[in-house]
């Protein structure tokens, strides 16, 4: 069975911000807003200015750390306490998870997401990641409510570091080169060639456009390019990453990364980062031990990390307990037409100490 679960709505404007109130008044007029300090700023004045002219009434909170199992249940908890119609997520991968977590266990509330960062497709996929205080993985979790609205505003991203679009453009690039070599044994697989034709489209945005929206973001300016890459990074990366059927496409890239979250070392490194990284391990596996150079090229003039920083003890050692205990399920692993093992993993990661 094929199942495709997206928000029921997406805006995308310049200036949206302004006309938050607009979108949310057919919906609430008693909300929760969940934050953090730097996206609020982002948004503000108009945001608030746009919800008082609505007549719409809000609490503020921010999430402190990481999109934490507690964190998802302190967010739930207050919202139920307030008494809130609808709760206003304004922020990054963080605050949309546990906005999304904590609204997919109260069936009457609605849910708005609001992406200030290009840097993942967090807003629009249709699950939430959960990390423990430390920022390491644990799990993905299925969500049984979607965002009735996903609002971004093309200004707000270009004001923000660029960093972060260069990172989700790469952990959006992140979803064709995982679920492509699946073809290569399940060639009448619909799902699955409904996830690399809608991720290839976002591939080819940014072959076309990613230039010209870098420079725009750099200059914080709001041009056709970077709304054509902020829209492949969130609407296309997320359609590919929401489609699903019986059959296990996990990808190894983000398998891989799930891991790294877990190395202090590596905390400063975005989401996107970790991800381009592991698309370098997991190419280095799926071409014996040569990374594609198509690839490798993207992701050098995305400026992601193509080695590890030192880590504690011996490298050797530490690459082989990092590879020992990267997680793919057996069945994914199985329907790909390359071996991904401990031993594979493992000099592949060994392999990025060599790369010039």
């Amino acid at each position: 069975m094929l199942a495709i679960t997206s928000p029921r709505a997406y805006a995308h404007e310049a200036g949206l911000r302004a006309r938050v109130g607009e979108f949310i008044k057919p919906y609430a007029s008693h909300i929760r807003i969940l934050t953090s300090p730097h996206a609020w700023q982002a948004v503000n004045p108009e945001l608030s200015q746009s919800l008082e002219a609505s007549g719409i009434h809000w609490q503020l909170d921010y999430l402190a750390g990481e999109c934490t199992e507690e964190a998802i249940a302190r967010v739930k908890q207050q919202t139920e306490q307030q008494g809130a119609e609808l709760l206003l997520a304004i922020g990054g991968g963080r605050v949309l998870d546990a906005a999304k977590a904590a609204a997919s266990q109260l069936p009457a509330l609605t849910l708005v997401n609001f992406a200030t960062q290009a840097a993942t497709c967090a807003a629009w996929s249709p699950i939430a990641i959960i990390y423990n205080e430390a920022g390491g993985h644990l799990r993905s979790q299925p969500l049984g409510k979607m965002p009735e609205l996903l609002l971004v505003d093309s200004e707000v991203i270009a004001r923000s570091d660029v960093r972060f679009l260069k990172a989700g453009i790469v952990d959006a690039l992140a979803k064709y080169y995982e679920f492509r070599p699946y073809q290569r044994h399940n060639p009448d697989d619909l799902a699955l060639d409904l996830k690399v034709m809608t991720a290839r489209q976002a591939a080819d945005v940014f072959q076309q456009y990613g230039e010209a929206a870098i420079a725009a973001c750099q200059q914080q300016r709001v041009t056709p390019e970077l709304v054509k890459v902020i829209d492949a990074s969130i609407v296309l990366a997320g359609l590919a990453n929401s489609v699903r059927d019986v059959l296990p496409t996990a990808g190894l890239a983000h398998a891989i990364h799930n891991r790294l979250t877990h190395q202090p070392e590596l905390h400063h490194w975005l989401h996107g980062e970790k991800v381009g990284f592991s698309l370098l391990v997991q190419s280095l596996i799926e071409h014996g031990g040569e990374p594609d150079a198509e690839l490798l090229a993207l992701l050098r003039y995305y400026g992601m990390p193509l080695k590890l920083p030192a880590l504690p003890g011996d490298r050797d050692t530490a690459l082989r307990h990092i590879a020992q205990q990267i997680k793919f399920p057996k069945a994914c692993a199985e329907r790909l037409p390359f071996t991904v093992s401990a031993n594979t993993l493992e000099q592949a990661l060994l392999a990025t100490d060599t790369l010039l």
